[in-house]
């Protein structure tokens, strides 16, 4: 079938009845979010789609479906005139609208994007390029403004040395007898199982992955999305949340444009530098659905305690707060919950999911009709891989809370990652996961992909004569109680003493919470390998503030005296940093790994001979 661009009628698509990947059955429905722009094109042209906020607060530039549908086509033409339709081409857009018009455009026109963060330093544009590196392209699709600040910075550097940057707010028609010309009147409509995106993992910046997701997996996330939290009646979203993120794409740009409802879009600087000003777009512009890791809940009861929430408004139009892509913690949500029940924000409203990136995004999350569910649990049993209930909290307890569960074709089984056999009730494995929302694999590692993406549990029941179902092996351990899923950690961050498990967010959090005044997210704790004994290490950011308040000594022995007091674990060895200093994805999650890697490099304080005692802090008689 031709796809016209030259009206929005005629970029409508008829799906084929029967189509295995769609995850629509009624005959009408759009098969792709290109099907879905056309149809908002066509049957709402005039309401706005997306705003973006200046500084996070004053509403600028504005789209509507018929503008954004235009802007698309003639970027979808442009592409595919430079011989780009089936190749991938780097996106590498700060939050704005030109990369919602771009994201389109390259859907429209079947160019596979792989969103990347814009590089502010050195390190950065060596991501950028690892990942154009690895997704085997020379394109790089931008804004004029960053394409400029880029070749003035590193216009010499060997890493953009080869790299085409395109900015797409001038794109127009190739020059004649450029490649591809003699298609730029018609392209083909992109179907359900092509792809449509690289979402590169963000984990250790020396070896990307990109994860490919079809037009069918998007479209089947954004499904499960609007079924578990309906945007219906007078959904509003606002997303302060990186666009080249999964969360900030998922929430901000493809499930409005799935729901057809509007979104408001800040720059993520404009959140971290004043958290109240999500609050208060929340407020004035009565929005229904915003999304947001653990530690932005937590920067915005800090700020409420500072007195810097004054503006803050009626929130009660917030129907769903969702808490993802970092572990949810139960001190969070009931110090939010707590500091704004005064501007009518709905304890239920807060919405603890799982998600990931191999599974487009969504995986469970916890209805919008209840306040979220925590269970105590021993914490000697979780060392031992227990999940024991306990009836009420005690010195030997640890919160988990519940992320919800799954809803239409996803499934969740806990899995035994040793033995590939299903875990029993009451036992802590690997979260396996299938459904329509599980991606293709990782891009050119066919056997990674097949490793994470078509495990297979050990004596499933077959039906005779057909293959046993595939999952998705997430990394992440956790269990299942009353049909939701409790996550407990990541399976390779594991602390393991003395045959135990110590998951290292419960060790941050105990660092985090030793002194006042440190900030979220500020610890990273990890194992290493000495060659004789394995050693944990807690790695603690701190501000000028809190360094002028304590000596590096004081620091370090509340935090190793707080692990000993919560856990009964000896850290080894105990390190402050200037806040900035720990390795984070671009959600703000600690990146363990990299930390751990940096520690061994001697990246944190000049490289030294360390023994059990070397950070110099006293030890405890235990």
């Amino acid at each position: 079938m031709t796809l016209y661009i030259d009206s929005p009628s005629s970029l409508w698509v008829t799906p084929r009845l029967g189509e295995a990947t769609a995850p629509a059955t009624d005959a009408t429905e759009p098969r792709t979010l290109a099907d879905a722009l056309v149809r908002r094109s066509e049957e709402q042209p005039d309401k706005v789609a997306y705003v973006f906020l200046h500084e996070g607060e004053e509403p600028g530039e504005t789209l509507t479906y018929r503008e954004l549908h235009e802007a698309a086509r003639i970027r979808a033409a442009a592409l595919a005139a430079r011989g780009l339709t089936g190749r991938t081409a780097v996106l590498l857009y700060p939050s704005g609208l030109e990369f919602v018009r771009s994201l389109l455009g390259c859907l429209y026109a079947r160019v596979i994007g792989a969103p990347v963060q814009v590089p502010r330093q050195r390190h950065g544009l060596a991501r950028l390029r690892r990942i154009a590196d690895d997704a085997g392209t020379s394109t790089v699709l931008t804004t004029a403004s960053v394409k400029a600040d880029l070749e003035e910075r590193f216009g010499d550097s060997v890493e953009l040395a080869g790299l085409t940057l395109i900015a797409t707010e001038s794109l127009g028609p190739a020059p004649t007898g450029a490649r591809g010309t003699e298609d730029r009147s018609t392209l083909r409509p992109p179907e359900p199982g092509d792809i449509a995106l690289l979402q590169y993992t963000s984990g250790s910046t020396g070896d990307p992955k990109g994860v490919i997701v079809t037009h069918a997996n998007f479209l089947a996330n954004a499904v499960e999305t609007e079924a578990l939290w309906p945007s219906a009646p007078n959904g509003t979203v606002v997303n302060w949340l990186p666009l080249f993120h999964d969360m900030g794409m998922l929430f901000g740009v493809v499930l409005p444009l799935w729901a057809g409802v509007p979104s408001y879009l800040m720059a993520p600087h404009a959140f971290i530098r004043r958290p109240a000003r999500w609050l208060e777009a929340i407020s004035r512009f009565r929005a229904t659905h915003a999304a947001a890791p653990s530690f932005a809940y937590e920067l915005c009861v800090r700020a409420q305690e500072e007195g810097k929430t004054a503006h803050v408004g009626d929130l009660s139009s917030w129907r769903v707060a969702v808490n993802g892509a970092e572990p949810v913690r139960l001190r969070t949500v009931r110090a939010f919950t707590d500091a704004f029940a005064r501007h009518g924000f709905d304890p239920a409203a807060m919405c603890p999911g799982y998600g990931l990136a191999e599974n487009t995004l969504k995986a469970t999350g916890s209805r919008q009709d209840t306040a979220p569910t925590a269970l105590w649990l021993s914490a000697q049993a979780l060392r031992e891989g227990r999940a024991e209930v306990c009836e009420e909290p005690s010195g030997d307890t640890t919160p988990v809370v519940s992320s919800g569960v799954t809803v239409g074709g996803t499934r969740v089984r806990i899995v035994d990652p040793q033995t590939l056999r299903e875990c029993p009730s009451g036992r802590v494995g690997e979260i396996w996961i299938s459904g329509p929302c599980v991606a293709e694999g990782y891009w050119r590692r066919p056997e990674a992909g097949a490793e994470t993406f078509r495990a297979r549990v050990l004596d499933d029941d077959a039906v005779p004569g057909t293959a046993a179902e595939t999952y998705l092996r997430s990394g992440d351990l956790g269990f299942l109680h009353d049909d939701e899923l409790y996550v407990t950690g990541r399976l390779k961050d594991v602390i393991i003493r003395n045959g135990r498990n110590y998951y290292p967010q419960d060790i941050e959090l105990s660092a985090e919470t030793s002194i006042p005044g440190l900030h979220p997210n500020c610890a990273a704790a990890f194992s290493v390998d000495d060659g004789g004994t394995e050693r944990i290490v807690v790695v603690v950011e701190a501000d000028g503030r809190v360094l002028r308040a304590h000596s590096e000594q004081d620091l370090r022995t509340r935090v190793r005296d707080a692990v000993w007091d919560n856990h009964r674990l000896e850290a080894d060895e105990v390190l402050v940093v200037r806040r900035g200093a720990l390795s984070k994805t671009s959600s703000g999650k600690v990146q363990r790994r990299a930390c751990r890697k940096r520690y061994e490099e001697g990246a944190f304080r000049p490289q030294a001979p360390r023994s059990a005692a070397s950070d110099g802090s006293p030890r405890r008689q235990r």
